[in-house]
């Protein structure tokens, strides 16, 4: 029997409720109050005690840590592929980036469990769906540029988590704008270096011939495993237009800048900044043909309160008290709409998208809900990928479903890659006992040789 609180419903009348370039989380607060004492948590009392909650974050690093360091030995050892085989080389460090979407999965499904639901415009009308089991499933293509606002540090966990919901196994080919710094933290920052992503250190002079250089090569083409279908890589291109996530400090930021520039300020997100993603737009023509926005929302926080402050590393992972929902508004931009070539024109395009996002935002403030589009085409289906089908076009309305993995043996394709290479280096270290020494390793059986 279906569980009932994982379904698909068509939009309703909101039901109230009490709810609300680069990418750069900040390091989170442990703490978990709300930031005043006599104010309850959203997510209500904590659900394990002092030392359970110290039991849950021995494990969360535990678990973390043991995949970040065998991905990265994974990585350090598959790196000669570079030199020998490229093709090789790039799928090899897609399976490690896979691993690490795994990981931040089993993370949020074990750690942090929650209610998503995910709803969309007309413009993605057959490219959500959900699975029997009540899985969701997105259908876009393997090439995007994917944006959104930036509420909380934990943003860019689901929407790598929407790529493993890719009907392409999109996961192992996302690539993250980041600011520098991150390449410096211990074992992590290194492994995302393997991964291919974008730093800048926020000095355009500086930033772009790097960004140009990096940009190009998202325009490449490899053949082999996991090059995808098409002409050119598989590539779902993450950024923050924001810049960074909303909290006190960054708010004062957003609002001197409106001040400077002239406009109103924005109520629940920081105003956007056009450079980065115009520059991206600019570089990668002709090879991206959609940008895909996405509006997210967490349940639970007040009016002039931010996410960071409520939803702190302590409370969601170890008190058992993360966001009730996290809600996700997915809409599809045409490239060619946009005036990517003029940069008055294209700030205030993007300009204009924050302010649609803002009412999106205020409708979910008031409602609990973002809109959802339940609506049919006389058309028939087709894909992202221009794939027709048989049958018409429906809206997905809400789709309630969870973060967790499609099956429970998937967390064992984290350590396949170092498995494989520890199979591959055992032959040839029995190959090489056989080839110098005469025997292999660990066997009394000796090779003939005849008499000199």
């Amino acid at each position: 029997m279906e569980s009932p609180s994982i379904r698909q419903r068509p939009s309703e009348p909101p039901a109230k409720s009490t709810g609300p370039q680069y990418i750069t989380p900040p390091i989170p607060d442990f703490g978990a109050e709300t930031g005043k004492a006599s104010e309850p948590h959203p997510s209500g009392q904590a659900k394990h005690g002092t030392l359970t909650q110290l039991l849950r974050m021995l494990a969360f690093i535990d678990w973390f840590f043991c995949v970040c360091c065998c991905a990265h030995t994974i990585q350090i050892l598959g790196s000669p592929l570079y030199f020998i085989n490229k093709n090789y080389y790039y799928a090899y460090m897609s399976l490690t980036k896979q691993s690490f979407g795994l990981l931040i999965t089993t993370i949020t499904q074990w750690f942090s469990p929650t209610l998503v639901r995910v709803s969309g415009d007309k413009s993605v009308r057959g490219q959500l769906r959900q699975t029997k089991d009540g899985r969701l499933e997105v259908d876009f293509p393997e090439r995007i540029v994917l944006i959104s606002n930036h509420q909380l540090y934990s943003d860019w966990l689901y929407l790598w988590w929407i790529a493993y919901t890719s009907s392409h196994q999109m996961h192992g080919h996302v690539y993250i704008i980041l600011k520098e710094s991150l390449k410096y933290i211990p074992v992590i920052g290194p492994g995302i270096m393997f991964f291919g992503f974008v730093f800048l250190a926020r000095n355009w002079a500086k930033d772009k011939p790097r960004f140009q250089r990096r940009l190009r090569q998202l325009k490449g083409r490899h053949s082999g495993p996991m090059s995808g279908s098409h002409s050119l890589d598989p590539m779902w291109l993450m950024i923050y237009p924001e810049g960074t996530n909303l909290s006190g400090n960054t708010r004062k930021r957003s609002v001197a800048w409106a001040e400077k520039q002239g406009i109103p300020d924005l109520t629940h997100q920081l105003l956007p900044r056009s450079t980065g993603l115009q520059y991206c737009l600019q570089e990668l023509k002709g090879t991206v043909d959609w940008i895909y926005d996405c509006t997210v929302a967490y349940e639970g926080i007040p009016r002039g309160q931010y996410g960071q402050d409520i939803f702190t590393l302590r409370a969601t992972y170890f008190q058992g008290r993360p966001p009730k929902s996290v809600n996700m508004y997915w809409r599809r931009l045409a490239v060619s709409s946009i005036p990517i070539d003029d940069p008055k024109a294209f700030e205030t395009w993007i300009l204009d998208r924050w302010k649609e996002k803002e009412v999106f935002l205020e409708q979910y403030a008031q409602t609990g809900r973002f809109p959802a589009d339940d609506g049919h085409d006389a058309d028939v289906a087709i894909s992202a990928d221009g794939v027709v089908g048989d049958k018409p076009v429906k809206g997905a309305g809400y789709i309630e479903t969870e973060v967790k993995l499609a099956h429970w043996w998937e967390v064992l394709q984290i350590f396949v890659p170092l498995l494989a290479f520890a199979l591959v280096a055992n032959v040839l270290v029995q190959i090489w006992n056989l080839a110098f020494y005469g025997h292999i390793s660990g066997s009394n059986w000796i090779a003939f040789r005849p008499n000199q």
